[in-house]
Order: structure tokens, then C-alpha cells, then sequence
């Protein structure tokens, strides 16, 4: 069992990975979003929610508090978003973060999967990359986890690629995310301190 700290909850990404945890582990989850009421009905054994922003020092380090993992699937301003976490992960002494990209911030899509979805031709990964640069230069023990798009399909096929590794595919099902994001909140040595890209097999 983990504690895991869900910073957008509401979003795809995030409340598909808190499904899935309360399906599949028995860790305790703090979802921490901007509007608690988007979570719905919270699990009153498993589930703490709060309110706020990952920019938030304050209710930040209250969020931390006894937390084992971070798992962080934002949007908007993600440089400063991933400074604010790291920084306040830093004080509360909390060290696993799990953090969604985007694939192609490394330029690392072949041409036969779609190198025009690199950050070379495509400046909106920007941001993706600065979040990134940002959680490498940390001394956290971070997994970065660059998806590809990701869609609705019920699926776990996925392979998972290494920074400096080609991206094997376009797309990935949410849930194989969730999966991914599952096995490393349990294993601290899986994916330490490097980049995963993750997409259908």
C-alpha cells in the first residue's frame, strides 16, 4: 500500500489513474484538484480531497504531508507548475514524483510514426520540455512518463521506450497510462530518475 498524492484528478489522465488505483491496490489517495466537486463521490475509506493549486505553497505542503508518491497530470503553465512541485516535494521531504509529458519533447518520434509530432515542428510541446528540464535538474526520484495520444480503449498492450530511445507508436489507451503510473507508485527502482515513453504495442 502507498500514499498517493493525485494532482489533477479531474482530468483524463488523472481520474482514470484514481479508477484504477482504488481497483487494483489498496493505497490511499489524496486528489487534489482545482474544483473538488468534478471528483464526484469520493471513497470515504481510501479518498481525501482538497482543493487548490499545484502553485499553492501553502495548501501544497499541506497536501504532502505523508504522502509516498506524487503523481502530477497538468496542463497551462507546467515549467512553473513543476518548479512550485519540486520545490515544495524538496521542503516536505517527499521524493517520488511521477510527472505526464508529452511524447516528441526529446524529438525522439520516427519518421514512420509521425516526426512531424516532435518539438522541432511542433512549439506547443514547449512547455512539455521545460517541465521536464525542470524535474531532470531536481534531485527528486522522478519518473517522467511521455504518453502518446491517448484514447479511450480498455487495453494494457503498451511498450514502454527510454529517453534516447525511438518512440515505438503513435497511441496508447488512458488505461495502460494508469497501469504504468500504478507499477512505478509501487516500485520505487522502476523508472528512476528517466524518462518513459509509453505507447501501444
Amino acid at each position: 500500500m502507498a500514499n498517493v498524492l493525485i494532482i489533477g484528478a479531474t482530468g483524463t489522465v488523472g481520474g482514470t489513474t484514481r479508477q484504477y488505483l482504488l481497483a487494483n491496490t489498496t493505497d490511499q489517495l489524496t486528489l487534489m484538484a482545482r474544483n473538488t466537486r468534478r471528483l464526484g463521490n469520493l471513497n470515504a475509506d481510501r479518498e481525501h480531497a482538497i482543493a487548490g493549486s499545484v502553485t499553492d505553497k501553502t495548501m501544497l505542503q499541506d497536501a504532502l504531508k505523508g504522502q509516498d508518491v506524487v503523481f502530477a497530470a497538468l496542463s497551462g503553465n507546467l515549467r512553473a507548475m513543476a518548479q512550485s512541485l519540486v520545490a515544495a516535494m524538496d521542503e516536505a521531504g517527499v521524493k517520488r514524483l511521477l510527472f505526464i509529458t508529452s511524447m516528441g519533447i526529446y524529438n525522439e518520434i520516427p519518421a514512420a510514426v509521425g516526426a512531424s509530432g516532435n518539438l522541432a515542428s511542433n512549439p506547443v510541446l514547449q512547455t512539455y520540455r521545460d517541465a521536464a528540464d525542470v524535474i531532470e535538474a531536481s534531485d527528486l526520484n522522478y519518473t517522467i512518463i511521455r504518453p502518446g495520444w491517448f484514447d479511450n480503449g480498455s487495453d494494457t498492450a503498451y511498450q514502454v521506450t527510454h529517453k534516447g530511445e525511438p518512440f515505438g507508436g503513435h497511441d496508447v489507451s488512458v488505461v495502460s497510462i494508469a497501469d504504468l503510473v500504478m507499477r512505478l507508485a509501487h516500485d520505487p527502482k522502476l523508472g528512476a530518475r528517466d524518462s518513459l515513453g509509453i505507447n501501444r504495442k
